[in-house]
């Protein structure tokens, strides 16, 4: 409307603006340009002679002199100066909405990378638009000043109808960057357009059209691009670091994104796809920093997923994390990783907490690596930090469901039950298929001498997932309950289990304490520490470990670890 319509009298909506102000602006803002002012010097001499008072006597040395014979530097600083203050008017006038586009892009300080879409039209793409859209979210997180929306809760998004206000509320950001990519053999193309989110209003849109092994190079420049837009200010390394890029071997960058698109899907068949596209990519591209980074990770989780020994994979991912590091020492990922292996297997506690805090450093968005790093806090009985690094994790990852459960297990660490309750609940009640909610309030209820309600709980969780750790937790709540044959049944149930895969001796040393058996919990504690189980970081403050607690080779246990006392 601004460009085709006149606009209205700002003194009819502003009475502190005067008429003869007034038609100052109008005549600024006339469509057709020989009616407006037809120089800075014009609009400065309109401004003074409306500061002069009404009868005022000019000065008799000038008052003959033509305008164009002043002096020009005089003018032209008149002149600046005049368009200086007529648009801080037009500012403060909002015409145009000059005012909210001033105010609001210089005030972003939250952002949601939306699902980029998919113009391709074959699904088999779908792979690279999702890849596309982590690296986007990846490379703007590297932003100190700015809050970004981590992958999990923007993904629930694709495909959907909400509105983009409405989307931005349930994410609480200010504004949403969205877009499309469309690959054609090894060329690419992203289009990305980044809106305020209250009001609407659409701040900068942009296409780049790049070769794939450029597209790390597009990444960079798309988040400085937006950076400069909302005004938000890098520091020296992070703009060093958005500037940083090396062209990419595309098979080995293709692979990268299939298998990261695996990894994210979970489940043991897909994470072992998983690794397969890693290794592919490493043999296309042997200094792949971030596929080494992302082979790391699939070792280190791999505990969780199947039986494999901790001797068995923690070395491995050791080795390719230190290869990561070696090619590219700015790898948040990669320190993230790091961090990981120093928590579970290394027993490193300081070690471990300089590699969270330099992946954070390099990545302070990263709501994965905050919610690690809360559970690593939790282990060493830093409760209160641990409590900032979960919730700083649900405000980069506010739909994330087991970031929410997890502020339960920390509050049941610290033995606040009745608060470790309530988001356990919160989580059942949006999903009542949660399993890890079910198992959280199996604790909770032991510990506050309800045994009967935490069999119930167990039972659920275990119906949902019966995985080893789940059953030895419904195992102990049995044997508490005074249910011992059918803690016992579980027991052998492990026991076969076991001889067919590896099964950590701190399931069984969890049973050994229910049924009150302590030499025989010692034992299994003994066989869990030679096999370095990932499990026993969580002793020091697992309320059920109590019984035993002040028992020497307890005391011992923990100082062997080096676990902080």
């Amino acid at each position: 409307a601004i460009l085709t319509h006149e606009p209205s009298p700002l003194a009819g909506t502003n009475p502190k603006i005067s008429p003869p102000l007034d038609r100052i602006i109008q005549r600024c803002l006339k469509k057709d340009p020989k009616e407006r002012f037809q120089s800075a010097e014009d609009v400065g001499f309109a401004l003074k002679a409306l500061s002069e008072p009404p009868g005022s006597v000019r000065d008799s040395s000038t008052s003959d002199v033509h305008p164009r014979k002043m002096s020009r530097k005089w003018a032209i600083s008149l002149g600046g100066l005049a368009l200086l203050a007529l648009f801080a008017l037009l500012v403060a006038a909002n015409v145009g909405g000059l005012r909210d586009r001033a105010w609001g892009a210089g005030h972003i300080r939250s952002l949601a990378v939306l699902p980029l879409a998919n113009l391709s039209g074959d699904s088999a793409q779908d792979y690279f638009a999702d890849g596309m859209t982590e690296a986007m979210i990846t490379e703007l997180a590297q932003i100190s000043g700015l809050r970004v929306i981590s992958r999990t809760s923007v993904m629930q998004y694709k495909g959907g109808k909400k509105s983009l206000p409405e989307i931005a509320r349930e994410l609480h950001v200010d504004s949403v960057l969205e877009g499309s990519v469309l690959r054609s053999g090894e060329k690419v193309r992203i289009t990305a357009q980044l809106i305020q989110a209250f009001p609407e209003r659409h701040l900068w849109a942009k296409s780049y059209d790049a070769d794939l092994r450029d597209i790390m190079a597009v990444q960079g420049e798309v988040a400085r691009s937006v950076a400069g837009e909302i005004r938000v200010k890098l520091t020296a390394s992070e703009a060093a670091r958005l500037q940083k890029s090396r062209p990419v071997n595309p098979d080995a960058h293709d692979a990268y994104l299939r298998g990261r698109y695996f990894r994210r899907k979970g489940g043991l068949e897909n994470v072992e796809k998983a690794r397969h596209y890693f290794e592919q990519a490493l043999d296309s591209d042997p200094l792949y920093a971030a596929a080494y980074a992302a082979l790391a990770d699939y070792y280190s989780v791999l505990p969780f997923y199947t039986g494999a020994s901790p001797d068995e994979v923690f070395p491995k991912a050791k080795a390719a994390v230190a290869r990561a590091l070696e090619l590219d020492d700015s790898l948040a990922e990669a320190h993230a990783s790091l961090a990981y292996i120093h928590t579970y297997y290394d027993w490193d506690w300081a070690g471990a907490e300089q590699e969270f805090q330099r992946s954070l450093q390099l990545n302070p968005n990263d709501a994965a690596v905050r919610h690690r790093y809360s559970r690593y806090l939790a282990t060493v009985g830093r409760i209160d930090e641990a409590l900032r690094e979960i919730k700083h994790a649900q405000e980069l990852d506010p739909l994330s469901q087991i970031a929410r459960a997890n502020v339960g297990v920390i509050y049941y660490f610290a033995r606040q039950y009745d608060s470790a309750m309530k988001p356990l609940n919160d989580v059942l009640k949006e999903d009542p298929k949660f399993d890890t909610a079910y198992w959280g309030l199996g604790l909770i209820y032991e510990q506050k001498g309800m045994p009967a309600e935490a069999v119930v709980q167990m039972e659920k969780a275990a119906a949902l997932s019966p995985d080893p750790n789940t059953m030895a937790s419904l195992a102990h709540a049995y044997a508490i309950a005074g249910q011992k044959q059918k803690a016992e049944k579980i027991l052998q149930e492990l026991a076969g289990q076991a001889k067919k895969e590896n099964i950590s001796g701190y399931q069984f040393a969890l049973i050994y304490v229910g049924l009150g058996e302590r030499d025989k919990a010692f034992a299994e504690l003994e066989k869990a520490f030679k096999e370095r189980s990932t499990l026993l970081t969580y002793t020091k403050m697992d309320p059920r470990f109590d019984p035993i607690r002040s028992d020497a080779r307890f005391i011992d246990l923990q100082r062997r670890m080096g676990l902080p006392q």
